[in-house]
């Protein structure tokens, strides 16, 4: 099974952080590119623990996942900059 993910990379610190909203699912490395192949490696292990504790259909289910044609597909996230007040704080 093959899905298109949206993945965030955000720089914090000296570290590189690929997260994404469909799986709430996260990992790190120390550039873009080691953070997106231990992206690869944790989207492969989440998958396969959830087809061995047969936990599959109820957990993509909860994240807001749906079945078409006995495929699952990710909700889709939109991304935009929203301006918000922030209150003043001592």
């Amino acid at each position: 099974m093959t899905v298109n993910l949206p993945v965030a990379f955000i720089q914090e610190g000296d570290q590189v952080v690929a997260y994404t909203p469909a799986l709430d699912l996260s990992t790190s490395g120390k550039d873009e590119a080691e953070a997106k192949a231990r992206f690869g490696e944790i989207v492969g292990i989440f998958f396969n623990d959830l087809l061995e504790q047969g936990t599959l259909d109820a957990v993509l289910s909860e994240l807001g996942w749906r079945q078409i044609n006995s495929a699952w597909n990710p909700p889709v996230i939109s991304q935009e900059s929203m301006r918000v007040a922030i209150p003043a704080y001592a």
